[in-house]
């Protein structure tokens, strides 16, 4: 367990150095039987380390050294219950990837072929409020379709794997690809942006709003 614990850290801070998510954004987990460590809230993804990684077990229940539990803690956990085949799973906000995200342009997987070998076709988990129960159903049931790529509108990008490589790969190669759609293509069209009610919840998640 002390092993996979530096290698979540690890990753994460790679995550970070690459310009694959923010300080306060993204965050990683692995499965290690009825275990899962996972990465936790308000911390410097860039400092990160092995120490800080906390566990809870498949249902939630906080195990071992206390710790404040990633913002999506439930969506990893959901993936885990409804794909079994699932061992780690990576979730971040890179830019370009996160683009196409936030339009209804698809992105297009087909422009080379080490894209569509690692990606397969790129999934769309329709908006949730982050954090929230219904966003957790909303990615694991996208994930349950078999995609282990995942771009979650108006949200960011998720990769999933049988090992914590395998699915950092599969995160950084869809932001490759999503590069590589911006410059041959240019800047994908129809954008969706957050509707008012959506701002809403965002607000009150944040304490801007009672």
């Amino acid at each position: 367990m002390d092993k996979l614990k530096e290698d979540i850290a690890y990753f994460m801070r790679r995550l970070y150095r690459q310009q694959l998510t923010t300080t306060s954004g993204g965050n990683i987990s692995a499965r290690l039987g009825d275990y899962v460590l996972i990465t936790p809230s308000g911390l410097d993804k860039a400092r990160l380390c092995a120490d800080d990684i906390g566990v809870v077990g498949l249902t939630g229940e906080m195990l071992g050294i206390p710790f404040k539990p990633s913002i999506e803690n439930r969506m990893h956990l959901e993936i885990y219950a409804r794909r079994p085949d699932v061992k780690a799973i990576v979730h971040a906000h890179p830019a370009a990837a996160s683009s196409y995200a936030a339009t209804s342009t698809p992105l297009n997987t087909r422009l080379l072929a080490e894209s569509y070998v690692i990606l397969g076709n790129v999934a769309v988990a329709g908006y949730r409020c982050i954090g929230s129960e219904a966003l957790a159903r909303e990615t694991a049931a996208t994930a349950e379709t078999g995609c282990n790529c995942i771009l979650m509108r108006n949200h960011g990008a998720l990769a999933l794997g049988g090992s914590l490589l395998e699915a950092f790969d599969r995160l950084e190669v869809m932001e490759a690809c999503a590069k590589i759609n911006l410059n041959i293509m240019g800047p994908p069209g129809n954008p969706v942006e957050l509707q008012a009610g959506d701002l809403d919840d965002l607000d009150r998640l944040t304490g801007r709003k009672k």
